[in-house]
């Protein structure tokens, strides 16, 4: 939908008006979670030396969650994530590999780590997960704020999660299907639909599994930004669309219009492009995202598989 300003309205003051109209709705959003939770103050584990300065914290629900009593943001059954078997990957011409897939690349760094954690036993390596989590979270922070709006909420669990790993429980969180099984011998995992009063004090299942929605929307769109055809739906258009296909139906109401406002915002296919690789042409950056989609896709397949085995699907 194209938006037509009369003359006199200049369009920054349009975009202004939205991002207003965003965090005004967040801000009532949280104002009703904190006296839901005023009681209970989360006891987030400290962020290692390396890491990001933690971004605003939002709602528990916020993109890489479900309500309470929801049904499964991923169905039961096969894993879905067929994206490629759609679209073929992109072919770019013979030269060098652009810098953004390189070792000092976002791209390329989140690729190898993300990459790393899907070992031949058909289990994904916690410690190299989040490692590509936090590499995701660099990445996709500076491409807009629907992306901030995600990954804020992504970069709590994320140090939750780590946490886990590198606690005194550590032998128990080397892997996805350890920490599963680790986690349903203890007792630690909630009955399924049911979220803790305290976020803080979610078991790493419950943790993961919430990731792993976020983690296939952001594949979605990525893959989708890389490869729209020309004339086709923006980027704003695609990743909307993919917002509403993984996450919407699973989020309260305040939370879906506000994603609904910030993808009015959405930079355009081209600008997004310029972000994730620059000094590289169109075609060269398109198949560099796609790349960089394809490899959390097999990820997705890898944690989808893992879940479903152990019937955690609706564990949120």
């Amino acid at each position: 939908m194209r938006v037509v300003l009369p003359p006199q309205v200049p369009w920054r003051w349009f975009h202004r008006a939205i991002l207003l109209t965003i965090f005004t709705l967040l801000l009532l959003y949280l104002s009703a979670q904190r006296l839901r939770t005023q009681e209970s103050r989360p006891l987030g584990p400290k962020s290692p030396p390396d890491a990001l300065s933690a971004p605003p914290r939002l709602s528990p629900g916020a993109l890489s969650g479900c309500r309470s009593g929801a049904q499964s943001c991923i169905p039961e059954g096969p894993p879905p994530f067929q994206v490629r078997q759609h679209s073929g990957p992109l072919e770019t011409p013979e030269r060098e590999e652009p810098q953004c897939l390189g070792p000092q690349g976002m791209l390329g760094r989140m690729m190898r780590l993300f990459r790393a954690s899907v070992n031949p036993e058909r289990d994904v390596e916690l410690s190299q997960y989040v490692a590509g989590w936090r590499e995701l979270v660099r990445f996709l922070t500076p491409l807009g704020s629907i992306f901030a709006f995600a990954t804020s909420e992504a970069f709590i669990k994320v140090t939750a999660l780590e946490a886990r790993v590198h606690g005194p429980d550590a032998a128990h969180y080397t892997s996805l299907a350890a920490m599963l099984a680790w986690e349903r011998r203890a007792g630690l995992l909630e009955r399924p639909g049911i979220a803790p009063r305290d976020p803080a004090k979610s078991s790493g299942s419950r943790t993961m599994l919430l990731l792993h929605r976020a983690l296939h929307w952001s594949q979605l769109c990525l893959h989708r930004v890389a490869t729209g055809t020309l004339g086709g739906p923006d980027a704003g258009v695609q990743c909307s669309d993919a917002y509403n296909m993984a996450l919407a139906p699973h989020h309260p109401w305040l939370i879906r219009q506000a994603a609904r406002l910030a993808f009015l915002a959405f930079p355009g296919r081209g600008r997004l492009l310029e972000l994730a690789c620059p000094g590289t042409r169109e075609a060269e950056a398109r198949a560099a995202l796609a790349r960089a989609a394809g490899t959390l896709e097999d990820v997705c397949n890898r944690t989808q598989a893992l879940l479903a085995e152990r019937g955690l699907l609706q564990l949120a």
